[in-house]
């Protein structure tokens, strides 16, 4: 990119929308409150208040990209679109049956979730091919034309097509397609074998089905957002930012919207990857905490843990995804008394509308940002923005009654108890993605951004033995910065069970062949050119007759028998690492082969503000802050004026435009040349 480009990144949370413009090398931030019933209204007015503050022209921006949650939404709501499912012969229930395991074994009166698509929509077809794809029963053409006049009189706009073993062989599915469309039926397609081909009915079903449904909301939001951003005079194609980490064009997320379910999270990993390399931190634990939750996800070496068997709400969505672990913890997470008697914290947020009190937006609920503001670490004469209106007593006034009374403690005792509950639960999410996956904490760095993250990050780095937290310079829109840095995405999969000692390299080498083909003709319809395009090759392996697999990086060069041995010992270390054992003796088994087309991006080059005063005139005041029940004298500073390669020690309250850092007594912190807070953490 010229130092003339102007990219915008946007990302839309709970409480906030985000705005990131870079233009000759400048950042600019833009922070405006989210409209939940119209999400492309936040992004207009945040794009309309960054032209007035900034002068920037929109005809002149050339690169915009948006980090979604529309699908999560949907999913999360059940607020899909009236969705057909058509099937197997025998298979019709397969969204019903799933796994046949209760979400809590010791709750009897626990309910399932809703089904994606109710038993009135669900169509069987004669047709049965074998495991590996060969035909065993042909497909009744004369049943799939009934099935299409039950379609025609049905009321539903999308329609799901998934058979048995379909990834071994897609034609009956083109077939049923080719036979619906050609009998009058009036809606969009999602087929098992283009969607997810892979192993395991009821995920693929479940992930299809979820495609299926997504696919005319998706449409209908971004065909409203690509409307109100044209009338603004903005020209370049809309991007969007996918759970893989990757950027892909609007066009391909109509089509696979099920490939957008963590969106916004993904971007913040991004983000968090890019400012952390920087300063010299390829292994870190990423915290983006809001105002509705708290994600977590482990980087290693510099690339983000990518998983196929996440959750969203309820549903196990099995496409490849950022590996994010996420707890209702936000900063407007609900503080509130349970039946026993006992503080709790979540997972209810007050959101963008009210928000938390001391927004002054009519919120009636104590929450973790007003705990903050009790507890001295928030400044009400200086609160995020000039919008916001901070009534001090009315907080007060309600924690006491709300919680300090009930438990009979002080109002800073309430407060303090809310964060604590908080900290716990988002301990407890750390240590997922770390310890109990094989990894010490002691071992990364950790990257908070958010709005809230930078106010906790710092505890819980002590509490968990992390030596050092990393608060970027926009931590407050990391996620908006992380679109504007990270690469083009492309997946590619499909399931051949067989024995690994059994398989041909020469069958391999031409199914990646085939992957790395499709991948270079997808990159370069988007103007990239060869040198920008990398490919990344995998195979998920298990030993024969376990359930679950580990996916192994396959080395660089053309596939042999000296390269399936090499892959082979990967696979032994890799399972040693990931639960404590291997058996270097036991067969294993090829489950899936995967491809990654990677389009490299140029990232931004930004400015960095030259501050060549001293620390000490980026101190604001001195106020007394609670920290674990003791009341502190704290400096705080304006985090703007802060020169690089300055350093101070805590406690002190660091306040920014976006987001206010914590940091504890005797820790250390220091500014890098990119304007990033490293804090040493001392136990």
């Amino acid at each position: 990119m010229t130092s003339s480009d102007i990219r915008v990144g946007v990302d839309i949370g709970g409480t906030f929308t985000d705005l990131v413009t870079i233009s000759d090398g400048t950042l600019d931030v833009t922070k405006t409150s989210s409209t939940p019933e119209a999400p492309e209204v936040g992004v207009t007015d945040g794009l309309e208040q960054t032209r007035e503050k900034t002068g920037v022209q929109f005809e002149d921006v050339d690169f915009f990209a948006h980090g979604t949650t529309v699908a999560t939404n949907a999913v999360l709501e059940e607020d899909w679109a009236d969705t057909a499912l058509v099937t197997t012969g025998g298979f019709r229930d397969v969204l019903e049956i799933g796994r046949q395991a209760r979400p809590d074994i010791y709750d009897f009166q626990t309910e399932k979730p809703a089904t994606v698509v109710p038993r009135n929509h669900r169509y069987e077809i004669p047709e049965r091919l074998d495991e590996r794809g060969d035909v065993s029963t042909p497909l009744d053409e004369a049943a799939a034309r009934d099935v299409a006049a039950q379609l025609v009189d049905a009321d539903i706009s999308s329609v799901a097509i998934s058979l048995l073993f379909s990834y071994e062989n897609d034609e009956h599915e083109r077939r049923i397609q080719e036979i619906l469309e050609a009998e009058g039926v009036d809606a969009s397609f999602s087929l098992s074998s283009e969607v997810l081909p892979e192993i395991r009915e009821y995920e693929r079903t479940l992930t299809t089905a979820l495609n299926a449904a997504l696919k005319p909301v998706m449409d209908r939001y971004l065909g409203n957002l690509e409307t109100q951003i044209a009338d603004l005079g903005i020209r370049p194609d809309l991007e969007i930012m996918q759970s893989n980490g990757g950027i892909i064009t609007a066009d391909i997320a109509r089509t696979r919207p099920v490939n957008t379910l963590l969106s916004g999270p993904a971007a913040g990993v991004q983000g968090a990857s890019y400012v952390a390399g920087l300063a010299g931190i390829e292994n870190l634990i990423t915290m983006d905490m809001g105002g509705t939750s708290c994600d977590v996800s482990l980087v290693e070496g510099g690339d983000p843990m990518v998983a196929t068997d996440v959750e969203v709400g309820d549903y196990p969505v099995n496409v490849p995804m950022i590996d994010i672990h996420t707890v209702g913890a936000g900063g407007g997470s609900i503080a509130w008394i349970d039946d026993g008697d006992a503080l709790r914290v979540g997972p209810r947020s007050a959101g963008a509308d009210p928000g938390p009190i001391c927004y002054g937006r009519g919120g009636t609920s104590p929450t973790i940002t007003d705990a903050q503001l009790l507890l001295g670490r928030l400044n009400p004469d200086a609160f995020l923005s000039d919008e916001l209106s901070v009534d001090v007593d009315r907080v007060e006034e309600i924690f006491e009654r709300e919680l300090a009374d009930p438990l009979g403690k002080s109002v800073e005792a309430a407060a303090q108890g809310v964060l604590d509950v908080a900290n716990a639960s988002m301990e407890r999410a750390l240590r997922v993605v770390s310890v109990e996956r094989g990894y010490d904490p002691r071992d990364f760095g950790l990257v908070a951004f958010g709005g809230a993250g930078p106010l906790h990050a710092t505890t819980l780095a002590a509490e968990l033995d992390i030596p050092r937290v990393l608060i970027p310079r926009t931590a407050g829109v990391l996620s908006a910065l992380g679109l504007l840095i990270s690469d083009i995405l492309y997946d590619y999969s499909t399931s051949r069970v067989r024995n690994w000692e059994g398989v041909e390299p020469s069958d391999l080498q031409a199914t990646f062949d085939e992957f790395v083909a499709n991948g270079r003709e997808q990159l370069a319809n988007e103007n990239l050119d060869e040198s920008q395009m990398q490919f990344e090759r995998s195979v998920d392996l298990r030993y024969a007759g376990q359930s679950f697999e580990l996916s192994v990086p396959i080395p660089d060069g053309p596939l042999d028998s000296q390269t399936k041995a090499t892959i082979r010992d990967r696979f032994h270390t890799k399972h040693r690492q990931r639960y404590g054992h291997a058996y270097d003796d036991e067969p294993i088994e090829l489950v899936t082969l995967r491809t990654r087309a990677r389009g490299v991006v140029e990232t931004p080059n930004l400015r960095q503000d030259t501050n060549t005063g001293d620390v000490a005139d980026a101190i604001v005041e001195e106020r007394p802050v609670h920290f674990d029940g003791e009341v502190r004298d704290t400096r705080v500073y304006r985090r703007e004026q802060l020169p690089p390669a300055g350093s101070f020690t805590g406690p002190a309250i660091v306040e920014g435009a976006e987001s206010t850092v914590v940091v504890r007594p005797e820790q250390s912190v220091e500014v890098d040349e990119y304007g990033s807070l490293i804090v040493e953490v001392h136990s």
